[in-house]
């Protein structure tokens, strides 16, 4: 090739290579032009990160790196800086606190803090530059020497979410708070941070306190619950504990329990007190639940009906206690079998539709009163009532009753008993024979008006009757239904009643001989 390609091919090539650079030249201008420019750090980013350096003089801050100022004005619930730097470190160097307090003899202190979800492992580095000056450093080893860059739109969202999550944890009203492996407690919310203040005497610090004997989650059983207390002041708080296992920590919920535990303690004396007047009732006592297996007794039922304990205390069904009761004949004696179950059926079905109320008397002569009541859910409740000596007393006085009936209906008077309404309370056969159908005053006057004839006997007899008092006799003559003479005489009973005699005059006292006029006047 000769001298003149050669150049004309070096020409060529020397002319590329300067449009190339010529257009990537370009390429940045314009990309670098306004509106126009790429992602640039954010302000105060100037592509490594600053460790935050904190300088304090007997734990008064003297000086202190921007980041770590900006740090320490995030924390603002204790008063402070070194107590607001206490709570920042606290969680994250579980040892960092105990290091310190022994700076003065090591003279330096360095941990690394505890990862966590979505935190990096930070690093402290404690120095003691002078006596009474102490040198902080935290840095993040895993960025250092390496630029971050952060969107801002996503982080004014997580900060955003964050702010949220904070403002919640710490106005619910549960305590809640989280404990590393040695039951360290290393994060709590506003909650758990103001009983933890009201609890002690002086300014809390960290760890902080342990406030709850709270269980801890077994590997794979997920969630536990354990009812736990808090005496504060004199007082107790009731709280059920949950823990939740997260990593190698554990988070610990503590919801106010003292409305339920107030309940079940008063539900518990109010079991309490039924159970002493139960076992106090003279009646047995039986309640089955919808199953009809018993669940309560009292020792009543025991006195009453001769169950063993040991029965009583299996929980046997409603059929399987009646079926001892016939056992031990003290139900009353069935024709048969089949009969008897149809009777107990009846009787359950009945107890658990409505009031249900038997009387069974029993082959030793004895007499129980079963009623049967239903309960809420489908239970049922028998009351065994031992009425022997009511039934006895019963019989005694029914017994009584006819005998003095008899008695009257003996007489040869005709006897009427008047309440002072005019009612006939008490009247004798004579009596029905001699006045049909007068059971009352106003019935009994009509018929001695109508069958006897009008005369002194018979007026004086019901102005007595119907105005008892003074000066008006009691005793006297009238005529008959069938015109024979009658002798009457009324005397006062308690409760303001009046009994009234009719006897013929054969059997008339000689006080009475000298109404024989009125007879005269009476038969006209």
């Amino acid at each position: 090739m000769s001298l003149h390609g050669i150049g004309l091919v070096l020409l060529a090539v020397l002319t590329g290579t300067l449009s190339v650079l010529l257009a990537v030249g370009l390429i940045r201008w314009w990309d670098r032009g306004p509106g126009r420019r790429g992602p640039r750090l954010p302000q105060g980013v100037d592509g490594s990160l600053k460790p935050m350096v904190l300088l304090f003089r007997n734990q008064v801050l003297v000086d202190a790196t921007p980041s770590a100022r900006a740090l320490l004005d995030r924390i603002s619930a204790p008063e402070g800086e070194w107590a607001r730097l206490l709570q920042w470190i606290g969680p994250r160097f579980p040892d960092a606190i105990e290091g310190m307090s022994r700076i003065d003899r090591t003279g330096r202190f360095e941990c690394l803090g505890q990862s966590g979800t979505g935190s990096a492992a930070l690093r402290l580095l404690a120095e003691q530059v002078d006596s009474g000056l102490l040198r902080i450093t935290l840095t993040d080893p895993q960025a250092e020497h390496a630029g971050i860059v952060v969107d801002s739109m996503s982080q004014q969202a997580m900060e955003e979410e964050l702010d949220l999550l904070r403002r919640s944890l710490d106005q619910t009203p549960m305590l809640v708070w989280r404990q590393d492996a040695e039951d360290r407690v290393t994060w709590a919310n506003a909650a758990y941070l103001r009983k933890a203040e009201a609890q002690a005497d002086e300014p809390i610090g960290w760890p902080l306190p342990r406030l709850l004997d709270s269980p801890r989650p077994v590997p794979g059983a997920g969630t536990r619950t354990r009812r736990a207390s808090l005496n504060q002041n004199g007082a107790v708080f009731w709280y059920d504990c949950h823990s939740h296992q997260i990593g190698d920590q554990v988070m610990m919920f503590a919801l106010p329990a003292d409305a339920a535990v107030r309940a079940e303690r008063s539900l518990r004396e109010f079991v309490q007190t039924l159970t002493k007047t139960f076992a106090d009732l003279p009646i047995g006592l039986a309640i089955f639940d919808r199953q009809r297996h018993l669940q309560l007794f009292n020792p009543a039922l025991i006195d009453l009906t001769n169950l063993p304990t040991g029965f009583l205390t299996a929980r046997p069904t409603l059929f399987d206690l009646l079926d001892k009761l016939r056992e031990l004949r003290m139900v009353p004696e069935p024709k048969d079998f089949r009969s008897w179950r149809q009777q107990m059926s009846n009787l359950e079905s009945s107890a658990a539709t409505g009031h249900h109320v038997e009387e069974w008397s029993l082959p030793g002569g004895q007499t129980y009163r079963v009623t049967g009541r239903p309960h809420p859910d489908g239970a049922v409740a028998f009351l065994f009532e031992d009425i022997t000596s009511e039934m006895t007393l019963t019989r005694k006085f029914r017994a009584e009753l006819t005998l003095g009936h008899s008695i009257l209906d003996n007489l040869g008077e005709a006897v009427a008993v008047f309440a002072p309404g005019g009612q006939v309370v008490m009247s004798n056969r004579a009596y029905r024979d001699l006045w049909p159908g007068a059971d009352s005053l106003g019935d009994a006057m009509a018929c001695w008006n109508a069958h006897a004839d009008a005369g002194p006997g018979v007026e004086a007899l019901a102005a007595r009757l119907i105005q008892p008092g003074e000066g008006l006799r009691d005793s006297g003559l009238m005529v008959g239904p069938q015109g024979q003479l009658l002798g009457w005489a009324v005397a006062k009973l308690p409760a303001g009643r009046q009994m009234v005699r009719f006897r013929l005059p054969d059997a008339a006292s000689p006080s009475q001989a000298g109404d024989q006029p009125l007879l005269a006047n009476a038969a006209g």
